[in-house]
């Protein structure tokens, strides 16, 4: 099985520190593999002893069975511990890798996918992956030394007999290798189907207020029964293919089985071989036919389980951040835009050919109506998009060519839309990393969000995104987040729209106040008294700036801002 440079690197993660286990789980399975020859030749030693009246060898046979008993309880005991730490120690990492590389997107490359397929791929192809690839390895060499090691005892004994169980055999091998490809096929359908199917509950879980609020419940219960119908009907034909390739392989063993009993018997009768050995031979074609059997088809589980590897490579491999310059977590000249047009459609912009300034350490407003393009100017400075005409730099140097990292660590935005972890407020907070209590305490004072932390505490845990909080809290809590960051460059977009009016121009105002930041503010709060602290205010109007300066100068022109200020006063 041959493998591209995406998949081998979750191949590798498989083995990362656990070679020993691994190691321990194959010597272990092929010993494991050998007890059922010793077996068998102990079955034919005892049918022997039978026959010739010889009560000594049967004593000593009596013997070995008993001392190799503990012996091959503790052998499969430690078998199947230690394959059991290397599934789990691979399971682990190969998750961890998948999640480390599925952070690398860049956050509109994220926003733009569905993240029902990572959720498919990270737990219903984890599963097959572990059932059929990571426990099929110590399994295989398991198959593969039983059925060398009968092989060779039966030629020892008997090759005559030895070669019709081969040719006994060629029709399990038939059945196995033409059954075997679609298998793989099939494998590779129910994972598109489990997909599907998470997206589908995925979707239809977070809109269950929508649902409920349309009446739509009948509907969207029909839509959930199409995709869960659909999962179980591929499961079921994967289900069913198994079986049949099961019944034909069984089915097929049996004969080999019994043609070789016949042709064993018949030797016996002849006087070529002992009866004892024909009892071998029989219970030896276990250790030949199940191999025959089973290693095809565990061949085709593990060309199905890299299917399942190499489409998760591929997902994480596709919209990965872009590399670019390094830089330091200061600004020191400005941010400026030049000539920018950008849409979200290529025949639709959203801005156009729009230039402003943001000189480092000032304060800046931004306002318009809704559509104007406000929201898509901050997405811009995040990175989010790099297929902008024009040019954005940050201190001389294009946005494009820096590294998204380090953007990150420049700038910090407070969105409308507040999204929390289901932990803490600390936590939440401080995003699971440590931070000086006073730094923790002056974000908390600084958002507004002491009254909260006070009455509740700060281990309070605040739900699934926040259900736990109300929406001003939640809000509070993404603008300590970003407090704490303290990055050169805040960016708010509404960040105070869900706060009560009092609370919003405290917030603001505190913000405002700070010494040393760059800070954007996209908002529709137009209260002079904060609009008065802006070294500047752009307004935009169908993605262009029409009209820029600072308060009085706007309302001196008596131009789109002032009709706007007057509009919402």
């Amino acid at each position: 099985m041959k493998t591209q440079k995406p998949e081998r690197e979750y191949l590798r993660s498989f083995f990362r520190g656990n070679h020993l286990n691994f190691i321990g789980a194959v010597i272990l399975s092929a010993l494991g593999g050998t007890f059922g020859v010793a077996a068998s030749w102990i079955l034919g030693a005892v049918t022997d002893c039978m026959t010739a009246g010889d009560m000594e060898g049967l004593i000593g046979l009596v013997w070995i069975v008993l001392g190799g008993t503990p012996v091959l309880c503790a052998v499969l005991w430690l078998g199947l511990r230690v394959k059991a730490r290397f599934v789990y120690r691979a399971t682990a990492q190969y998750k961890a890798l998948a999640f480390s590389r599925i952070s690398r997107k860049s956050i509109s490359a994220f926003t733009r996918e569905n993240t029902g397929r990572y959720l498919s791929a990270l737990t219903n192809d984890v599963t097959s992956i572990e059932k059929q690839y990571l426990d099929r390895i110590p399994d295989l060499v398991e198959q593969v030394v039983s059925f060398t090691a009968s092989l060779g005892v039966m030629l020892w004994f008997s090759p005559p007999l030895t070669l019709v169980l081969v040719i006994s055999s060629a029709l399990p091998i038939v059945v196995s290798l033409v059954l075997g490809g679609k298998y793989a096929r099939l494998e590779k359908e129910v994972s598109d189907e489990n997909e599907h199917y998470t997206g589908k509950v995925k979707d239809l879980l977070s809109g269950f207020a929508v649902i409920k609020s349309f009446k739509a419940e009948q509907e969207t219960q029909g839509i959930y029964g199409d995709a869960s119908a659909n999962a179980e009907r591929v499961k079921e034909q994967k289900a069913g293919f198994a079986a049949l390739v099961n019944a034909l392989s069984s089915a097929a063993g049996i004969l080999a089985q019994m043609g070789t009993f016949l042709a064993g018997a018949y030797m016996a009768i002849r006087g070529d071989i002992t009866p004892g050995t024909v009892m071998m031979f029989v219970n030896l074609c276990n250790g030949v036919l199940s191999p025959i059997q089973t290693i095809p088809a565990y061949l085709a589980e593990l060309r199905a389980s890299m299917e399942l590897i190499r489409k998760l490579a591929t997902l994480t491999e596709e919209n990965t951040t872009r590399s670019g310059e390094k830089i330091p977590p200061e600004m020191e000249d400005a941010i400026r835009f030049r000539n920018v047009t950008f849409g979200y459609e290529a025949d639709q912009p959203v801005l156009k050919n729009l230039s402003l300034t943001l000189e480092a350490g000032k304060k800046y407003a931004v306002v318009g109506a809704s559509g104007s393009g406000k929201t898509t100017l901050l997405n811009l400075l995040m990175g989010a998009y790099d297929s902008y005409s024009g040019e954005i730099s940050v201190d001389g140097r294009e946005l494009r060519q820096i590294d998204p990292e380090s953007l990150y660590d420049l700038m910090s935005l407070i969105g409308q839309n507040v999204f929390l972890f289901d932990d803490t407020i600390r936590r939440n907070i401080t995003m699971f990393r440590n931070f000086p209590d006073e730094a923790v305490d002056s974000a908390v004072e600084r958002s507004g969000l002491k009254p909260v932390v006070d009455a509740r505490g700060e281990d309070y845990r605040c739900g699934e995104n926040g259900v736990g909080l109300s929406g001003g809290e939640r809000q509070r809590v993404s603008i300590a987040r970003s407090l704490l960051r303290n990055t050169p460059v805040l960016m708010l977009d509404e960040a105070t729209a869900a706060l009560d009016n009092q609370t919003a121009f405290e917030v603001t105002d505190a913000i405002l106040k700070l010494e040393g930041l760059t800070r954007l503010v996209v908002t529709h709060r137009l209260e002079e008294a904060l609009l008065k602290q802006y070294d500047a205010i752009f307004v935009l109007r169908d993605g262009r700036v029409v009209e820029q300066g600072t308060y009085p100068e706007l309302m001196a022109k008596t131009g789109y801002f002032y009709s706007l200020y007057n509009v919402t006063n």
